[in-house]
């Protein structure tokens, strides 16, 4: 048996840091989804393809491999071997990742290789159908949400820390055009699943966000600190 908690929202509405908190609090592993996504999209841009090329992109599938390790306590997320936890977070990933992922073969391809990676495991796990595509019948699922000008501070807050270079307007703007693309999607889109918990994170600090899911997964599960022991 294992414990699904999902985590759905836009880009930057906080489903990262929360879903690690909450995790390491918990006892739950935390899996970014997102990252699998950025991963083909790194991998498509190390290949020069371009996003009309899908046919290449979608072949890709066959020639990476994604692995997520715990290294000093903290989360890595590795490409064919290599360590690309800051690289997946760059400005050129941002711009193509969220069409990538739109593409059906990949979308199937990463939500099976989700599922697996999840199998059997007490798991928290967050992206943008997770509730609603990935584990529709999740033991909790939430949906995290702020406003595009928040989201678009805390990205440049994230980068800064990252020693990424941004500017503001070109963050607001990729997050407004990537809302857009990512809830008028085709494949899988980005909605709130009929039974996940509404939270408005704009005007609330990390801990008060953390401290709010960890009381939803106890209203709803019970005592929250005996999951990761089962």
């Amino acid at each position: 048996m294992s414990f699904v908690v999902a985590i759905d929202g836009p880009s930057g509405s906080g489903k990262g840091t929360i879903t690690k908190l909450v995790g390491e609090k918990l006892g739950l592993i935390n899996i970014d989804t997102g990252a699998t996504y950025r991963c083909v999209a790194l991998a498509t841009i190390n290949k020069g393809y371009k996003l009309e090329e899908e046919s290449k992109i979608v072949s890709l599938l066959n020639e990476i491999k994604i692995e997520f390790k715990k290294i000093e306590k903290e989360e890595k997320v590795f490409l064919n071997g290599k360590d690309v936890t800051k690289e997946i977070r760059s400005k050129e990933v941002n711009k193509i990742v969220s069409q990538v992922s739109h593409i059906p073969e990949i979308r199937k391809k990463m939500v099976d290789f989700q599922r697996k990676i999840a199998e059997g495991k007490n798991v928290i796990m967050e992206g943008r159908d997770i509730g609603t595509n990935v584990f529709p019948n999740a033991n909790v699922k939430i949906y995290l949400d702020a406003t595009p000008e928040e989201r678009a501070k805390r990205r440049m807050k994230q980068n800064k820390e990252n020693g990424i270079e941004s500017n503001y307007e070109e963050i607001l703007e990729n997050i407004k055009f990537r809302d857009h693309n990512d809830k008028t999607s085709n494949v899988a889109p980005l909605k709130k699943a009929e039974d996940a918990i509404y939270v408005d994170t704009s005007n609330l600090t990390i801990e008060e966000v953390t401290k709010k899911i960890i009381e939803i997964i106890n209203h709803q599960f019970g005592d929250a600190s005996k999951i990761g022991k089962n």
